[in-house]
């Protein structure tokens, strides 16, 4: 498949994508092989946020990362808290990959660990046990949240409202189901991409929302959450889809 010319009027929509041809290898081999200096960055970030609103809670929580695909290090993130972890995938092929990844992940994603284990909070505690634990993949929609009765106590979702459609509506609809899901107070991290005009995994192309940048992210959040942290990254060093700018990362509350 590759994507043809779409126009403000007629994008494509988030139904119209052949999810389930999803290649978790390509996507894995293209970004979290060898960790960059914004995952890094990303990484730091969240864990800090996470540590400050959290630390010394206990492993009580429920939480969930929406849009899991095959990167494990939002669930990562939350690991010292959460009692169970919910990856909401929907593609066939990455719920395979993130079931895999249970009994004991893969060797890259101990870089990543490393950084997180800079805080105290991570330190004492086999990883790929919580991990066996704590995560349960489920084959589910973004937007199906905006109808789900389940609260969670901490969430993630990275990369996912502006890279799974691109319409702005969509965009904003996606925000708003991740949004409902969350407890009042609840600590989140959300990442996006900025301007990204769609990528390639594997021989296929998948479409983003170009028109997201630091206002946009704001505007779609504005009502449901405290920003503690938002943070743009201009990642000039590894471009890792056609036409983006940088990368936004936002750190917050669920609001009351």
């Amino acid at each position: 498949m590759t994507s043809g010319p779409h126009t403000a009027e007629q994008p494509t929509l988030n139904k119209d994508v052949p999810w389930d041809s999803f290649d978790p290898g390509a996507y894995i081999g293209n970004n979290y092989l060898d960790m960059k200096t914004v995952d890094e960055e990303i990484v730091s970030r969240v864990r800090d946020h996470f540590s400050g609103r959290l630390r010394g809670s206990g492993r009580v929580l429920s939480g969930i990362d929406v849009g899991a695909g095959p990167n494990l290090y939002p669930s990562l993130a939350m690991l010292p808290w959460c009692r169970n972890i919910t990856l909401l995938e929907w593609s066939a092929n990455n719920i395979r990959y993130l079931e895999g990844q249970r009994p004991d992940y893969d060797g890259h994603w101990e870089q990543f660990w490393k950084v997180l284990r800079e805080d105290q909070e991570y330190r004492d505690f086999n990883s790929r046990d919580f991990f066996s634990e704590a995560a349960v993949p489920v084959q589910g929609s973004l937007f199906d949240l905006c109808r789900a009765d389940t609260r969670w106590d901490i969430g993630t979702m990275f990369f996912v409202a502006e890279s799974i459609t691109e319409s702005l509506d969509e965009f904003r609809r996606g925000v708003g189901c991740f949004m409902h899901v969350l407890k009042p107070g609840a600590p989140f991290a959300a990442a996006f991409m900025e301007h990204s005009e769609g990528y390639r995994v594997g021989d296929l192309e998948f479409p983003a929302t170009y028109d997201i940048d630091i206002a946009e992210v704001c505007a779609a959040l504005e009502g449901f959450a405290h920003l503690d942290d938002v943070h743009r990254m201009a990642d000039v060093g590894h471009l890792v889809r056609h036409g983006h700018t940088g990368m936004i990362l936002v750190c917050g509350r669920r609001k009351e």
